[in-house]
């Protein structure tokens, strides 16, 4: 398998929650109905600690944390719910990583447009514009530090904080763990440089108990940043 294929693994899997989450599920069963999937569609492991979807739903949607703290809680997804499950599929040493932020509402995850909850519909539609904008900013000579300064000030202008633990905005997608190199402070490395990195802005604002996280991986070809 190449990214490209592994990659629509995690997206194929987040279509699929779309389509199954419903109000009355514990989250242990959507992480289940995840990780079974991405291993039906082809993923052979999960390269972040083994863990292959990290599912936080609620007041839990701010957490942030390391892999290898996460524990998958067993909360009920109410009528009215949010939900966020971060994706991390494998195949041999090659790496997907995917994120959305799901809304729930009547008892079924309805699609941007249909949101009521005036909150949760704005705090996706920021997550959909952070996207859009980094796509407008970067270029190959575009540093992870001057990405990380500049998107954290249209965070900052957009009224939302940056809820990362590290405070970073994504990373390389490397062979190992280990490697990776991060959206932060001091990271002079051209973004040319690296094959393929993820955007993933976690945010919310300073007054609200919810998260909101958006991740896709880009790669520039051409001087064109592309989505994978």
């Amino acid at each position: 398998m190449n990214y490209k294929e592994v990659q629509k693994i995690a997206k194929d899997t987040i279509e699929f929650a779309r389509r199954n989450i419903h109000s009355g599920m514990k989250l242990p069963e959507i992480r289940k109905l995840c990780e079974h999937k991405m291993l039906e569609l082809g993923a052979d492991s999960f390269w972040y600690w083994d863990i292959g979807a990290f599912v936080f739903a609620g007041d839990e949607t701010t957490v942030s944390v390391s892999g290898n703290q996460y524990e998958t809680s067993d909360r009920i997804i109410e009528s009215n719910d949010i939900i966020t499950i971060d994706l991390s599929p494998q195949n041999m040493d090659i790496w997907g990583d995917y994120a959305r932020t799901l809304i729930v509402e009547n008892g079924r995850v309805v699609e941007t447009e249909e949101i009521i909850n005036d909150e949760w519909r704005r705090g996706i539609l920021t997550e959909k514009r952070l996207h859009e904008e980094m796509r407008r900013f970067v270029t190959p000579q575009t540093t992870f530090e001057e990405l990380y300064y500049y998107m954290n000030l249209v965070i900052e202008n957009n009224g939302y904080v940056n809820l990362d633990f590290m405070g970073n905005l994504g990373h390389s997608i490397v062979k190992k763990k280990e490697d990776r190199i991060y959206i932060e402070r001091g990271n002079k490395v051209c973004l040319g440089e690296a094959s393929l990195f993820t955007f993933e802005p976690h945010i919310g604002t300073a007054n609200s108990k919810y998260g909101y996280k958006w991740e896709n991986i880009y790669y520039f070809e051409d001087d064109r940043l592309i989505e994978l």
